[in-house]
């Protein structure tokens, strides 16, 4: 009987361990391995649902930059000269159209969105801006002086037009109180009372006038110093009046010599008048007027003496006379052009003055070059000295409205 019950334990047992081994794994040993694979589809997942998100949201940010580029159409108004005249015509339209093909414009002249126009003369002024705006043209650049009088008169009757002219600001008539030719209204502000819709781009010539005095001065050995300029208006005479101060300022003995010449193209005169005053011992020239002021530089070069250029580094727009050339009063009226036309573009172009200066950097002497050698240290000090007084305000140019 004992035999019998120890064989039924035997069996008993076997049976337990048979079940126990036959059993299946618990769920929760396979849990975590398939909580990872699911997981990391999901992440996945996410990621590219998040770059896709991102792709779209630039494609929809390019498309709205495209679009808004597509509505600006401008045209640039150059002035007699022709379009390289190596100055103001030349860096304007460099400007403006390096600033339109930032912004996918079609620059090909005569394009839709993109378009130039060289003036033959004075009465195309007014011809030239009003076919831009009969052509659909939304901004319209002009440049210089003498056709502030035919933008301020086609800004008046189309002001939904957005107008930039470069070097010309417009203030009331002290006796009539206009803003322009044939102007009737009384105004206390040209901006806000009529012209809301224009935007002078302005440079500090008295101030990198005022540098350029500072280097003639120092470096002059008959202390006789000149300047062939174009017409008398502010412009001009602000070059004018900052470089004479300026070289009296380092060199209180020297003399100043100073022709105005109504014309800026007028090479042929302005070297004959250069040569005048080299006549008159100037051994620095100072050329202040376009292609006429030209003529002078060219004066000095033949003459072996030294010549400064003006409005651009003249060292490479007229290679001619480089050898002569210890600097140039630059205003950089590519760099003006193309922040205009990138604020119209953004829609936030301002009217009213913007002022090129030392203090950020619109205007400012170019190097020296083949003379930076030559150029005592001592003035390049007393150049340096001015600069940081003009900035901070403790040295003026005497020029005065």
């Amino acid at each position: 009987m004992k035999n019998k019950l120890w064989m039924v334990g035997i069996v008993a047992m076997m049976v337990a361990v048979m079940t126990a081994c036959s059993a299946p794994t618990p769920a929760t040993t396979e849990t975590p391995t398939e909580a990872v694979m699911t997981a990391a589809p999901t992440a996945a997942a996410t990621e590219a649902a998040t770059a896709t998100q991102a792709a779209t949201e630039a494609a929809t940010a390019t498309e709205a930059a495209t679009a808004a580029a597509s509505n600006v159409k401008i045209g640039v108004v150059l002035d007699t000269g022709g379009e390289n005249d190596k100055s103001f015509n030349e860096y304007t339209l460099k400007g403006a159209r390096d600033a339109a093909t930032a912004l996918g414009l079609n620059t090909a002249q005569g394009s839709q969105n993109f378009a130039y126009v060289v003036s033959q003369s004075t009465s195309d002024y007014g011809k030239n801006i009003n076919n831009f705006i009969s052509e659909g043209f939304n901004m319209i650049i002009t440049v210089g002086f003498l056709m502030g009088d035919d933008t301020a008169k086609a800004a008046v009757a189309n002001p939904n037009v957005r107008f930039a002219i470069i070097d010309y600001s417009y203030f009331p008539d002290a006796k009539t109180g206009g803003c322009y030719s044939g102007d009737t209204k009384k105004n206390t502000d040209c901006y806000k009372d009529e012209l809301p819709n224009v935007t002078s781009l302005m440079f500090s010539e008295d101030q990198v006038g005022y540098l350029a005095g500072v280097l003639a001065g120092c470096m002059t050995k008959t202390n006789v110093v000149a300047t062939v300029s174009g017409m008398e208006i502010p412009p001009v005479v602000r070059y004018v009046t900052g470089f004479q101060n300026g070289a009296k300022s380092v060199n209180p003995k020297v003399q100043t010599l100073n022709t105005y010449i109504p014309d800026f193209n007028d090479p042929a005169t302005g070297k004959q008048v250069g040569q005048q005053e080299i006549a008159k011992n100037a051994d620095v020239i100072f050329g202040v007027g376009g292609n006429t002021g030209n003529g002078g530089l060219l004066a000095a070069s033949e003459k072996g003496l030294m010549a400064i250029g003006v409005d651009v580094d003249q060292y490479f727009t007229y290679p001619e006379v480089k050898g002569a050339l210890i600097s140039s009063a630059q205003k950089n009226m590519d760099v003006a052009a193309a922040g205009a036309v990138k604020a119209f573009a953004a829609g936030n172009l301002q009217s009213g003055i913007v002022l090129a200066t030392l203090a950020n950097g619109g205007v400012g002497l170019a190097p020296f070059h083949d003379w930076d050698s030559k150029i005592p240290q001592d003035c390049k000090d007393k150049i340096d000295a001015a600069k940081k007084g003009l900035i901070d305000g403790s040295i003026t140019t005497g020029y005065k409205p």
